[in-house]
C-alpha cells in the first residue's frame, strides 16, 4: 500500500500487533495482525516505521534510555519499565532470567517486563532485517504532544484517553469513529498506535527528539535509543 508513508505499531496482547499508517501527518488506515513481521509486509512501502517496544539492549547495568525516559515523564515514569540486559532476555523461564538480570543489574526483573519477551525478540528479529524500525514510547510522545507536562490521567481511564485522542487530534491526526481493522483492539493500544505513528512521521521528517541525546550502543553497534 504505497499511500502509507509512515506507520505506528503497539503489541495488543493475544491480537498480535495494531498498526497505524499516517499520509503526511494524517490518519491514513490501520492494520491488525498476529505477527509483526506480517503487519510491516502488509504495510508496504512506508519510510519509517516506529514500534513502541524495547529494541536495543545492552550487555550490562540498566539503558540510559529507560533512565532519561523515567526521569523525563515524572508522574508517568512506571509507564516505562527498566529493560534487562540482553543475556537475561536469552533465558529460558523467569527465574533464571531474574536471576541473570541480578547478577547483570543488581536487581531483579518484573513478571511484567518478562512477560513482554515473545514480542520483544519478535520485535527485535525485524529490526535486525528493517533499518526502518525504531524504537518509541507512546507516553513520551503524548507529553510532547501537550506541551511538555505529562497527561493528567492515565489511558487506560476515560479521561485519559479522550484527553490522547484530543492531543492527537490537535495535531493533526484525527482518529475516526470507524477505524476498520483496529475496531476490535483495546482503545489505549490504538491510541498508543497513533501516538507511535505520531513520532513516526517526526522521525522521517527529522525533527523527533532522541532519549538519551546522547544514545549507548549494543553489540552489533546500534544504537539504544527511544524516539518521539
Amino acid at each position: 500500500m504505497e499511500w502509507m508513508d509512515v506507520l505506528g505499531v503497539d503489541a495488543c496482547g493475544k491480537q498480535g500487533w495494531v498498526g497505524v499508517a499516517l499520509t503526511d501527518g494524517s490518519y491514513a488506515g490501520s492494520l491488525v495482525d498476529r505477527r509483526l513481521g506480517a503487519l510491516i509486509e502488509r504495510a508496504g512501502d512506508v519510510r519509517v516505521i516506529a514500534v513502541d517496544m524495547p529494541l536495543g539492549l545492552i550487555e550490562k547495568g540498566w539503558r540510559a534510555a529507560d533512565l532519561e525516559a523515567r526521569a523525563l515523564l515524572g508522574a508517568r515514569r512506571s509507564s516505562v519499565f527498566l529493560v534487562a540486559p540482553r543475556p537475561a532476555w536469552q533465558e529460558t523461564d523467569f527465574a533464571a532470567a531474574g536471576d541473570r538480570c541480578r547478577e547483570l543489574t543488581g536487581s531483579g526483573l518484573s513478571r511484567q517486563a518478562w512477560a513482554l519477551a515473545p514480542k520483544l525478540l519478535e520485535a527485535r528479529e525485524c529490526r535486525a532485517v528493517d533499518e526502518r524500525i525504531h524504537e518509541v514510547h507512546p507516553e513520551l510522545s503524548f507529553q510532547a504532544l501537550a506541551g511538555g507536562a505529562p497527561p493528567a490521567y492515565a489511558k487506560k481511564t476515560w479521561r485519559g484517553q479522550n484527553l490522547r485522542r484530543s492531543l492527537l487530534s490537535r495535531a493533526g491526526l484525527v482518529l475516526p469513529d470507524e477505524l476498520g481493522e483496529a475496531d476490535r483492539v483495546p482503545a489505549d493500544d490504538v491510541l498508543d498506535a497513533a501516538a507511535a505513528a505520531w513520532s513516526a512521521h517526526r522521525i522521517a521528517l527529522g525533527t523527533a527528539v532522541r532519549v538519551p541525546e546522547r544514545p549507548e550502543r549494543d553489540a552489533e553497534g546500534r544504537l539504544v535509543e527511544i524516539r518521539y
